[in-house]
């Protein structure tokens, strides 16, 4: 399969997340009920919900996204290069809205890659695609 991989259709990508708020403590009280109920079987037996917030980037309803880095090949006539592009800041709204008009532009043919991919980047953002 990998032989017949047309190297110029593939797209690497990689999500960058971090917890809503930057503090357990300045989560809405409601929020840090649901963020207890959430991790309360993930969570050691002597680790309370302050503890465990670092972790709160990667569950959606507790995390946003901070920056969409991907690399294209640009694979021609002996030239082998890969283009990298970022989308980063604190509006994961814009950030989504900027990666959503890159991807318009891109063939439906495009394959993606990722560490991880199926499990965190894809779902988060064909989600919100």
């Amino acid at each position: 399969m990998l032989k017949t991989l047309d190297l110029n259709q593939v797209m690497v990508l990689d999500i960058e997340t971090v917890p809503q708020y930057p503090h357990y403590s300045e989560l809405p009280a409601h929020l840090q009920y649901l963020w207890e109920q959430k991790t309360h079987h993930q969570r050691k037996e002597d680790q309370d919900p302050d503890e465990f917030y670092e972790r709160a980037g990667i569950f959606a309803e507790f995390g946003k996204v901070i920056c969409i880095s991907l690399g294209i090949f640009n694979i021609h006539n002996g030239t082998n290069e890969l283009r990298v592009k970022s989308f980063a800041g604190h509006d994961e709204r814009e950030i989504l809205q900027q990666f959503q008009a890159l991807m318009n532009k891109q063939s439906p043919s495009l394959c993606f890659c990722a560490h991880n991919g199926k499990e965190f980047d894809f779902p988060t953002f064909v989600a919100d695609y």
